[in-house]
């Protein structure tokens, strides 16, 4: 007589193992939840400003005359009407600005994350699966691509390209948006490239994909039908660990000054614009640094959860 317990779990589908195994570990269901919450803070920071009675318009009164524009008070201003407090030389509110920058930060992770994810899927495919010379020069660009300076080459280009006054429909902060997302999503699908074709490699040996191509399946739907849906798994799993180190990426730009401009607002130009005054008003640049490690920490910490729930031997 069969075993009821051994034919359920024969019968679970990998996803659904995956999200049991996921469900048990407390550690990346706590980083899941805290990820949501700061997503929905920064799609609904205009209702919560309202809420609060807070908002980023200039509050010179709050400033102090005889302290060279820093808030009055101590903590950088905080108050009941500010929690934490202003922006020196603004008097915008801390809190505000934190909000509209999460939007700022994670709309450039998510979006250079999509591209970084796409091109690193499509041209994976295409070297794992088709080899001989595509495989050679995929491979080789990659590795070009993965040798350069980005981060010299970034600050360049974005130097030069965030000048222009417009781009198409894209002008302003719009465009070093779309700027910032192109040039850290380009430079980092080398490793997403990479991790695909290796995965390919192993799957088109499969007796699956021998069998689709003597059923006479093209290449196309085989790369479609056979083995992208055999690279959810990875794929979810390097998405999820790219988006930390996106946010970390546009911060460092903004940081130096090559990202978001005044009066937009992101967590690199927050940290930017607080090394500055660092010594003088330490909390503007608290709340913003503890934010961005929160934020990134609770990703990693996702991102491990997932990869162990899809691939349990990576545990150590």
């Amino acid at each position: 007589m069969a075993n009821p317990v051994a034919e359920a779990a024969r019968t679970r589908s990998p996803g659904r193992l995956a999200l049991e195994r996921f469900r048990r570990d407390r550690i990346a269901v706590a980083a899941g939840v805290y990820v949501v919450l700061v997503l929905l803070a920064s799609v609904l920071a205009p209702l919560i400003c309202r809420v609060l009675g807070i908002d980023t318009e200039r509050h010179i009164g709050l400033l102090s005359l005889t302290n060279l524009g820093f808030p009055d008070g101590r903590l950088g201003g905080m108050s009941w009407d500010h929690p934490l407090g202003i922006e020196p030389k603004t008097g915008r509110d801390l809190l505000a600005l934190l909000l509209y920058g999460s939007r700022t930060s994670l709309i450039i992770a998510f979006g250079a994350t999509l591209v970084s994810v796409a091109l690193g899927i499509l041209f994976g495919l295409w070297a794992g699966y088709f080899g001989g010379w595509v495989d050679t020069v995929i491979s080789r660009s990659t590795e070009v691509l993965m040798a350069f300076p980005v981060l010299l080459f970034s600050i360049a280009l974005l130097a030069v390209l965030g000048n222009l006054d417009r781009v198409g429909f894209l002008a302003g902060n719009s465009l070093r948006t779309a700027i910032l997302i192109f040039v850290i999503g380009f430079f980092s699908f080398p490793y997403t490239a990479r991790l695909m074709r290796s995965q390919v490699l192993s799957l088109r040996t499969r007796e699956f994909v021998a069998a689709a191509r003597v059923m006479g399946s093209s290449n196309r739907r085989i790369l479609r039908r056979e083995l992208l849906p055999n690279l959810t798994g990875p794929i979810i799993v390097v998405t999820s660990l790219s988006i930390p180190a996106t946010v970390l990426a546009e911060a460092g730009l903004s940081f130096l000054g090559v990202g978001i401009a005044p009066p937009a607002t992101s967590w690199g130009q927050l940290l930017g614009a607080a090394s500055r005054t660092f010594v003088v008003d330490p909390a503007y640049m608290l709340f913003p640094g503890l934010s961005m490690v929160a934020t990134v920490l609770a990703f990693n910490l996702l991102g491990d959860g997932i990869r162990d729930a899809f691939d349990p031997k990576s545990r150590s």
